[in-house]
């Protein structure tokens, strides 16, 4: 299983970081290990003191494939969910300045935490779904997918041709405008409309 991220999916948090409306998907990766396992705690890494929230649309690959084309890219993917890209701020302020890799930055161990996965349901309008994270009760990130520059089916066949996809890949599809540091005791919530789907502690 990996984990596929796509950063600056949506203009205004491209805007928000200073970075350029990217013109193609921009795509990193996480390993395993950067799954944040259920019911396990979440613990502020001890090599950051600038830890930011990025909460995204998780989707599920269901079948194996390479060269998809984008008309099929919907038979690839059948659940969906609400998951924290955490990202060491500070050290990727470094090594962008530097023009060094991301890594250590945003695959570090547990960097990925996921929801409870729902099914999609072919009736679902993959157009606009709405979804939020709550920080301690307030909300800090409200996304839709319609507001994405690349929607999931484009995803899908252009990651594809770099990367085959199997079966159990998580595809991280952008997070909003709204990211934020986030401390020792904070406690995130994440949504789907209104159902709650991820919640995790700081500690």
């Amino acid at each position: 299983m990996k984990i596929i991220c796509i950063g600056r999916n949506y203009a205004a948090h491209a805007k928000e970081l200073g970075n350029d409306v990217p013109t193609e998907p921009v795509i990193f990766m996480k390993p395993k290990s950067a799954l944040l396992q259920t019911h396990m705690p979440f613990y502020y890494p001890e090599f950051t003191n600038e830890l930011h929230y990025e909460c995204e649309l998780v989707l599920r690959v269901s079948k194996n494939g390479k060269y998809i084309q984008e008309r099929h890219a919907s038979n690839y993917y059948n659940g969906i969910t609400v998951g924290i890209d955490f990202t060491a701020r500070d050290l990727q302020r470094d090594l962008s300045a530097a023009g060094l890799p991301w890594e250590k930055c945003k695959a570090f161990d547990n960097s990925a935490a996921v929801g409870k996965f729902i099914d999609l349901d072919p009736l679902i309008n993959k157009k606009s779904i709405p979804f939020h994270l709550l920080k301690n009760g307030e909300k800090v990130q409200d996304g839709n997918s319609g507001k994405m520059i690349f929607n999931f089916d484009f995803l899908v066949a252009n990651i594809s041709n770099y990367f085959s996809l199997n079966i159990g890949d998580l595809i991280f599809t952008g997070t909003p405008e709204g990211v934020g540091e986030c401390v020792v005791g904070d406690e995130l919530e994440a949504y789907i409309d209104n159902a709650l789907l991820l919640k995790l502690e700081i500690k």
